[in-house]
């Protein structure tokens, strides 16, 4: 009995060494988890209840793997906004905080990726390598971080470069009514950034999958896929997806900016975003305001457009330019979204249904279309064509519904009318086909001094032909003149005038041989 006491003994001893050894060696990990319980799932939104201590727009995981959005912080409950489609999700299921605001992956292995507003693919393309995450909604810039917008963006679209010039760093709307060509200007835009160093995001918010299809086709067709980031956020995913969508797409592209780039970002739609804002505002029981929004939707707004600028050069020198796109109705742009956004933006593009209507693609009007930065951020060369194209084109608009009313018209009042219809139709411009600068100016310094008033209708497009192709064969100093120079001197001026009357007297003589 005495030995088997000692060896119980010894036993316990060698176990309490090991006791000792481990809580010398181990500390106990306390970690707080906040855990509450769904009430309630609705169309897109769950309330949540039993999390006090809860942020704002803080990121909630749910079981599944689902993710919501702290949206409403009530004294009673939650109102989550889901971030994807969560059939499975029922009352009675617990969420958990994660301490941390919705943020995405960003890097340069976005740049040629479909993706959705969470940064997944959605091209079939394997995983997307990133560098950092970034939260979804990011403090705008401060005031002294940016600098004037004075560098032009071009768009290769001439009513647009030579009337309605845009900035890098500017926030120019584009808006008219459904199918009238809103989205192809910015197509137009992206394809006409190739070989200018500038990264291109585009945002597609509540769009149909086939017009989606169709946009990312273009591009790849037309090679701007290699500098641009396509997020989609259809028209049958969660309005929570579409809500984020175009503040995730503006993280992308900050992340480009901060790095010394220029950046253009296109958001298609603001309308649909608005929509999917009211959606979750109404099942979230707010108060409706005007059109049924709620009170704080140019808010949603303002604080992701006013992302854009152009950084001064301790920052780096980079800019985001933004081209939002809205929807209007029978051409009302004093309805609710369109007159916020014209008072956020610093100018706007109208496009017109009669314009439209009548072939006079693109369908800008001219008149109702306007950039707030104006001449400041277009080259020097436009302003020495585009004085007097501007104000014939104002007569001419005048002149022409005066004229309808059948009266006996006078011999130079019919010179007004022939030339504005040469001017109309010299801004008209096929998709997908942007114009170099040399030639936009070549072109538009022919039709404003006239040189084309001789030229039959029916014959226009032959001319302008002719003048791309001159414009096309200038020296390389002569274009340099044109994208540097303060003023357009006599000598190069001269001569532009002279190789157009040319090319168009050799047309001319085609005919009558």
């Amino acid at each position: 009995m005495p030995s088997q006491d000692q060896d119980l003994r010894s036993v316990l001893t060698s176990v309490i060494d090991k006791i000792d050894q481990v809580q010398q060696t181990h500390t106990a990990e306390i970690s707080i988890r906040e855990v509450g319980i769904v009430t309630a799932v609705l169309n897109g939104i769950a309330k949540v209840s039993g999390l006090p201590h809860v942020g704002f727009e803080e990121l909630l995981q749910f079981p599944g793997g689902y993710t919501g959005l702290a949206f409403d912080l009530d004294e009673e409950e939650v109102g989550v906004v889901l971030l994807e489609d969560s059939p499975l999700l029922k009352a009675g299921m617990e969420v958990e905080r994660t301490g941390r605001v919705v943020d995405i992956p960003v890097g340069d292995g976005l740049l040629g990726r479909v993706v959705n507003a969470q940064a997944q693919p959605l091209d079939g393309l394997g995983s997307i390598s990133f560098s950092e995450r970034l939260p979804i909604e990011r403090e705008a810039p401060r005031i002294v971080d940016r600098a004037p917008v004075t560098i032009p963006l071009q768009t290769g679209i001439k009513v647009i470069d030579a009337l309605i010039p845009i900035g890098h760093g500017q926030r120019e709307l584009i808006l008219g009514d459904r199918q009238t060509g809103k989205t192809a200007i910015a197509i137009d835009a992206i394809i006409n950034q190739k070989g200018k160093d500038v990264i291109c995001v585009y945002c597609a918010i509540g769009q149909r999958s086939s017009s989606v299809a169709k946009v990312i086709s273009e591009l790849r067709e037309h090679g701007a896929m290699d500098y641009t980031v396509v997020m989609v956020a259809e028209g049958n995913e969660s309005p929570g997806l579409r809500y984020i969508a175009p503040y995730a797409a503006t993280s992308i592209a900050e992340y480009f900016m901060y790095k010394g780039h220029k950046v253009l970002i296109v958001y298609d739609d603001l309308t649909n975003h608005a929509r999917a804002y009211r959606e979750l505002s109404l099942l979230m029981r707010r108060p409706p305001g005007r059109e049924a929004f709620p009170g704080d939707i140019f808010y949603i707004h303002a604080k992701l457009l006013e992302r854009a600028t152009h950084l001064n050069d301790k920052l780096g020198g980079g800019a985001l330019t933004a081209l939002p796109i809205i929807e209007t109705e029978a051409q009302d742009i004093s309805a609710y979204i369109p007159t916020n956004l014209i008072s956020i933006t610093d100018g706007q593009i109208l496009l017109s249904q009669d314009l439209f209507e009548k072939g006079n693609l693109p369908a800008v009007d001219v008149g109702k279309s306007v950039s707030r930065v104006g001449g400041k951020a277009q080259l020097p060369a436009y302003r020495e064509v585009t004085g007097t194209l501007k104000l014939s084109y104002a007569q001419f608009e005048e002149l022409e519904a005066f004229a309808k009313f059948g009266t006996q018209l006078d011999v130079e009042t019919r010179k007004i009318l022939d030339h504005g219809r040469r001017i109309r139709w010299c801004l008209n411009q096929n998709r997908l086909d942007p114009f170099d600068v040399h030639i936009q100016i070549f072109t538009l310094l022919a039709f404003s001094e006239g040189l084309l008033d001789s030229i039959p209708l029916n014959r226009l497009s032959e001319a302008e032909k002719k003048l791309r192709s001159v414009a096309a064969e200038m020296s390389a100093p002569v274009r340099q003149q044109i994208l540097e120079a303060e003023k357009m001197n006599i000598e190069t001026r001269n001569m532009m005038l002279n190789l157009a009357k040319e090319a168009l007297s050799k047309l001319l003589e085609e005919k009558h041989e």
